[in-house]
C-alpha cells in the first residue's frame, strides 16, 4: 500500500512537526509514505470565496499530483473533505476524491486500526471536533478511539461539536462573530491539559484567542497525539 501525505497549507507553514509525525506513525505500522513536492493548495480558500475557475485549477493540479497514489493521507478534516466532497463538483473525473482520508479516518476506516499504543496513559484531553470532519466526513468516533485506546481520558465539553468561529475567510469577514463563538467554546472548556483536534484552522483559532485571554493550555494536533501514544514520546 502506498500513501501520499498531502500536507496542506497550515500544515506547511504551522504545524510541520504535526505532518513530520503523521508520516512516522503510518511509517510505524508499515505504510508506505511519500510526499510529492509539486503538492499546492487544495483550493478551498478559492471556492469559499466564490472564485470557481481559480477553485477549479488547483483542483485539476491536486488531482494529476495524486494520481498515482493509492491513498490520499490529509491530517486536517477540513481539506480532506474538500478532496472529497467539493472536487467532485468541480472535476468531471474526480478519481483522487474517493481515495482520500482524515487520518484518523484513514487509521480506522481503512488500516482498521483501533489501539496504536499506550503512549498517553493518564492525559486529560478535550477533543474538539472541526466542522467538516464532523459534517462532511461524519469523522466522529475515529479520534476519540484511538485517544482512548492509548490511555487518554477524552473530558466531556459540552461545546466539542461547535464551530470554533475560524471559517476561514469569515473570520476575517466578520471577526466580531467569530471571536464571540470561539469564546463560547473556551468559557465552556473543563479541567484539562491539553485540546485536540484534527483541524489547523481550529487550532490556530481557539489558541490564539486563549492567548489573549491568558488560558495557559496548550492546544496540539491529532497527528502529534496520535504519535506520541505510539512511540510513548512526547
Amino acid at each position: 500500500m502506498r500513501v501520499s501525505l498531502f500536507v496542506t497549507c497550515l500544515g506547511d507553514r504551522f504545524f510541520a512537526d504535526a505532518a513530520a509525525d503523521a508520516v512516522r506513525l503510518l511509517r510505524s505500522l508499515d505504510v508506505d509514505v511519500d510526499f510529492p513536492k509539486n503538492q499546492t493548495c487544495c483550493g478551498q480558500p478559492a471556492w469559499n470565496a466564490g472564485h470557481i475557475p481559480q477553485a477549479r485549477e488547483m483542483a485539476a493540479h491536486t488531482a494529476a499530483v495524486f494520481a498515482d497514489s493509492d491513498y490520499v493521507v490529509l491530517p486536517s478534516g477540513s481539506c480532506a473533505a474538500m478532496l472529497r466532497c467539493t472536487y467532485p463538483r468541480l472535476l468531471e473525473a474526480p478519481v483522487v476524491a474517493e481515495r482520500s482520508y482524515e487520518l484518523a479516518e484513514f487509521l480506522v476506516d481503512v488500516l482498521e486500526i483501533t489501539e496504536l499504543g499506550s503512549g498517553l496513559e493518564g492525559r486529560r484531553l478535550a477533543y474538539h471536533h472541526g466542522c467538516h470532519a464532523l459534517r462532511e466526513l461524519e469523522v466522529e468516533e475515529q479520534p476519540v478511539r484511538l485517544l482512548e485506546s492509548a490511555g487518554a481520558k477524552i473530558v466531556p465539553w459540552e461545546m466539542d461539536q461547535e464551530c470554533c468561529g475560524f471559517g476561514g475567510l469569515f473570520a476575517v469577514k466578520a471577526p466580531e462573530v467569530s471571536i464571540a463563538m470561539a469564546d463560547r467554546k473556551l468559557d465552556t472548556l473543563p479541567d484539562v491539559e491539553t485540546v485536540v483536534s484534527a483541524d489547523g484552522g481550529c487550532l490556530l483559532q481557539l489558541e490564539g484567542r486563549a492567548r489573549r485571554r491568558g488560558v495557559p493550555i496548550p492546544f496540539r494536533p491529532l497527528a502529534s497525539l496520535l504519535w506520541e501514544a505510539r512511540s510513548g514520546r512526547a
